[in-house]
């Protein structure tokens, strides 16, 4: 063939559309879900709680931190990380030049926690715990690279006399988390799933769920870019009207996966 029919045959097939599919959204998850050799090292690690390693098949924890994108050298904070699920975890991962701070508000602080942080400290030497209220979390300012809130955002919309947690406003609770993150950093969120509504608080005292596009309208507005979503922790049998702990549904929740980052 020579060089004239060469090209005419080139633009001829540029031409002709392209008829294979693309890629499919739940390949391209599947193949960004993949966890890496740290991660997936750190979740089969031997000396993790029992307690823990039993919520591995409903939480995905690999898969979680891999998209999240916890690296070496990180600085990192558990909110609400007083079981330490996600510290035992996290600090293989970010190393001996990284930390995993856990922040557990002072409500939820009880002889339990300290005890096993205690024993958790003696082994994993890159982590503290601190706590203060809920409701004015005490992060410090430009302090941390990764933070990781599973499960708990809802409660900000919370309100409970006999566990003394006062009524908030989450967008007051989210700038301190906003000034906490330094420029970069990434914050991700996992949490109950709610069925549109219009009354968020009324329903997270009812259900201890939320509708994602709240938290999605949160974050954003408090200055958090939306960078990711991951479906595999949805749950399209759950029919959302269960509080979370019912048994026919707790560990098995839909959940949704959102991934934020603070602007540089």
């Amino acid at each position: 063939m020579n060089r004239l029919a060469i090209v005419i045959f080139a633009g001829a097939l540029a031409a002709i559309p392209n008829s294979a599919p693309a890629q499919s959204s739940e390949i391209a998850s599947a193949v960004a879900a993949a966890p890496s050799s740290e991660v997936a090292s750190a979740v089969a690690a031997r000396g993790r709680m029992a307690d823990n390693v039993k919520l591995d098949e409903g939480r995905k924890p690999a898969e979680v931190i891999d998209f999240f994108g916890l690296r070496k050298g990180m600085r990192a904070i558990d909110m609400f990380g007083g079981n330490l699920y996600w510290s035992e975890i996290m600090a293989p991962v970010v190393g001996p030049r990284g930390h995993v701070t856990i922040w557990q508000p002072t409500q939820f602080m009880n002889d339990e926690r300290r005890k096993n942080f205690a024993a958790f400290d003696k082994r994993q030497k890159n982590v503290s715990m601190i706590s203060s209220p809920f409701e004015a979390p005490d992060l410090g300012v430009n302090a941390y690279d990764f933070m990781i809130m599973n499960l708990d955002y809802h409660d900000v919309y919370f309100q409970s006399e006999e566990r003394k947690i006062v009524r908030m406003e989450p967008d007051q609770w989210l700038k301190r988390l906003y000034a906490a993150m330094r420029p970069g950093a990434t914050v991700g969120i996992i949490d109950h799933v709610a069925l549109p509504n219009g009354d968020t608080r009324a329903t997270v005292a009812k259900l201890h769920r939320i509708d994602p596009e709240v938290i999605k309208a949160d974050f954003q507005r408090a200055g958090f870019e939306l960078t990711g979503v991951r479906n595999f922790l949805r749950n399209p049998e759950d029919d959302h009207g269960l509080i979370v702990f019912d048994p026919k549904v707790r560990g098995k929740t839909d959940r949704v996966v959102y991934r934020f980052r603070k602007p540089l």
